[in-house]
């Protein structure tokens, strides 16, 4: 079976948008049709999807994307070596570049509004920020939150779309287990007032 990259449909619309290489290429390298990548391009298939960089996440070159592109018979290769080495590396604080920096509450802001359910920790662990700011922003009271325009932290490279997805599935998990636990306890007191009716 041929591998394909993460995320393929993202990954395809990315590279409609940014380079020009062909529809026939794109569909190979995504295993999608070239239909379904000309869709893509005419903006009828995967509208919403956001754009996912596979030469930020290791899975291209930019060097073999230029290539492609001045040759439409050339196949890319999905980059696997770069593909399996992140996870084992020991994780460190995350850097942010002064240049990115200025984008972290509006990262924030679209976090918030889109995953209401993520902690201010999970949050600062993706963008790269303190509990303090993200709790300001998620009350509306960070000192320039009137200028703030919310941006998709993948968009703008602060995160991995696979760091976004883990802690939005760990999010999610809280949420649910705290509803049990709520329901259990309701269900007893219910019991508690039953038995003492009866």
């Amino acid at each position: 079976m041929k591998e394909t990259p993460l995320m393929p449909r993202a990954t395809a619309v990315w590279l409609v948008e940014n380079t020009t290489i062909s529809f026939k290429q794109i569909a190979e390298f995504c295993n999608l049709h070239e239909l379904e990548v000309q869709g893509i391009a005419d903006g009828d298939v995967a509208k919403g999807i956001k754009a996912y960089n596979p030469i930020l996440a290791g899975q291209l070159t930019r060097e073999e994307i230029e290539e492609a592109s001045k040759d439409t018979s050339k196949t890319l290769q999905l980059n696997k070596k770069l593909i399996e080495v992140g996870s084992k590396e020991k994780k460190r604080p995350k850097y942010t570049p002064i240049s990115k920096r200025q984008d972290r509450p509006d990262a924030i802001l679209w976090l918030v509004k889109n995953y209401p359910e993520l902690s201010d920790g999970q949050i600062g662990k993706l963008v790269g920020s303190t509990k303090g700011t993200i709790s300001l922003i998620r009350n509306r009271s960070y000192w320039n939150f009137l200028n703030l325009v919310a941006k998709d932290p993948v968009a703008i490279n602060l995160c991995s779309q696979l760091d976004l997805l883990n802690a939005v599935k760990k999010a999610k998990r809280k949420v649910e287990l705290a509803q049990k636990k709520i329901k259990k306890e309701n269900k007893n007191i219910n019991t508690t007032l039953n038995n003492e009716n009866s």
